[in-house]
């Protein structure tokens, strides 16, 4: 049986745990395999590691912060809501939201083979 850590495509450069953990399950489903794919990817991730970062500055300060004039709105929150929107677009330029959830009627010949090729990798 196939190690699937030894067979999965690696990430073009170090990850966080949030963004690596993207970078696994976009990998597991899809198998982004091309360079400009992996980049797109790489990227989401990326903005997926900011984001969590983001995210615990926010939760540490709360999303209404003091000034002198009053409160405000936390200036991470546009960021975090930003980041979220750049990885939705970049997962859709990806074509990820368009694969269908269980495959309509029968596999045809092509789908066998590139069933064939994924058991044999």
């Amino acid at each position: 049986m196939l190690d699937p850590d030894a067979t999965a495509i690696k990430p073009p450069r170090k990850l966080g745990v949030p963004g690596l953990s993207l970078w696994k399950n976009i990998q597991n489903e899809y198998r982004i395999d091309d360079s400009a794919g992996c980049e797109l990817l790489a990227q989401a991730c990326q903005a997926c590691d900011r984001l969590a970062r983001l995210s615990e500055v926010i939760d540490r300060d709360g999303e209404m912060i003091a000034t002198e004039r009053g409160a405000k709105t936390h200036p991470a929150l546009r960021e975090e809501l930003s980041l979220r929107r750049f990885i939705c677009r970049t997962l859709e330029r990806l074509g990820l939201n368009l694969e269908a959830v269980k495959p309509i009627g029968r596999p045809t010949a092509w789908q066998k083979r590139q069933e064939r090729r994924d058991a044999e990798a």
